[in-house]
């Protein structure tokens, strides 16, 4: 077993034991702490397959974790005024229904992912970067314009959504939910990583020429990759939403692209546990440098900085000290 396997092992060990015993001490700001790192987690981790495996810069996430949350908060406030969404040609209804919500969250991130895809994938480097960040910035401003739904203010929904046989209310239940979504979507990483595509996105990234030679098409590849991305990313956004219980423009803006990609900065671009070591580190210095001064960020970014500076693959680059199969 590498130190990185271990390492690993020991993320997992203490994203079971922390909320267990949060739980029986009857620390629920604790297990609420939890959830949200795993949900930012599972965020990073969609970005993570196009940064890490693709190499595409993106600035533009937050787009599709705003369409996993307003797809939530839609649905969700639909169904608590008893309007429906839609009411010609055919009725749909609002759904307080999770299994519903996050298929809708990934179909919708995902169609977002594809055209904002074959618009900014025919650039790269800087003009890549510039027009994922400019798509962020266009649904950001509708979002705020868009009245129906709140404006800037954003729609508070009053209870959270439902999963079948369970008590999404109860935080140490909800925040099981959303642990075994991101082990699921963890496995799924791993195994697009070491499979025939993950293999020649990989090779993409290093040699595009190559690629080309042998016969494949790397914008095909990217383009596949950033849909995927999207869609993990959408489904974080969904769960956001319904931890909250609020959803509002800010989940498009760009400083929120921004936390996404330190996430992965700070724990390894291209680590298979990448994103979810930086959404730890970063939670907890949110929560405890957070009650110490509102400029908490100076520290953070401060720890960035030597990270990138003197950290080679993030703080699991500094534990393992060699590189996996994963990117």
């Amino acid at each position: 077993m590498t130190r990185e396997n271990g390492f690993n092992m020991l993320i997992v060990a203490g994203l079971v034991l922390v909320p267990l015993w949060a739980f029986f001490a009857d620390e629920p700001f604790t297990i609420t702490l939890a959830t949200r790192a795993v949900i930012l987690a599972m965020a990073a981790v969609g970005l993570n397959i196009a940064l890490g495996l693709g190499g595409l810069i993106s600035l533009g996430h937050a787009v599709f974790f705003g369409l996993g949350g307003y797809a939530m908060g839609i649905l969700a406030y639909h169904a608590q005024t008893y309007t429906p969404f839609v009411e010609w040609p055919f009725v749909i209804e609002g759904t307080k229904s999770m299994p519903i919500i996050w298929l809708v969250a990934v179909v919708m991130s995902s169609l977002a992912a594809f055209v904002i895809g074959l618009l900014s994938l025919r650039t790269s480097g800087a003009y890549f970067i510039m027009i994922t960040l400019a798509f962020g910035q266009m649904f950001f401003f509708f979002s705020i314009s868009w009245s129906a739904y709140g404006g800037e203010d954003g729609v508070s929904i009053y209870l959270r959504n439902g999963f079948p046989g369970l008590n999404t209310l109860a935080p140490i239940q909800f925040y099981g939910l959303c642990f075994g979504l991101l082990m699921l979507v963890l496995l799924f990483a791993s195994l697009l990583a070491r499979s025939p595509f993950g293999l020649a996105l990989n090779a993409a990234r290093q040699s595009e020429q190559r690629v080309q030679a042998v016969g494949m098409m790397p914008f095909r590849l990217r383009l596949a990759a950033f849909v995927i991305s999207g869609a993990i990313t959408g489904l974080a956004g969904a769960l956001f939403a319904d931890l909250n219980r609020f959803v509002s423009p800010a989940m498009f803006s760009w400083q929120m692209s921004g936390e996404i990609m330190i996430l992965v900065i700070l724990g390894g671009v291209g680590r298979l546990y990448g994103p979810v070591v930086g959404a730890i580190v970063y939670v907890m210095l949110e929560h405890v440098l957070g009650d110490l001064s509102d400029y908490w960020h100076i520290y953070l970014g401060v720890l960035l900085l030597l990270v990138v500076l003197f950290v080679k693959g993030g703080i699991i680059g500094a534990v393992s000290g060699r590189r996996t199969a994963h990117g």
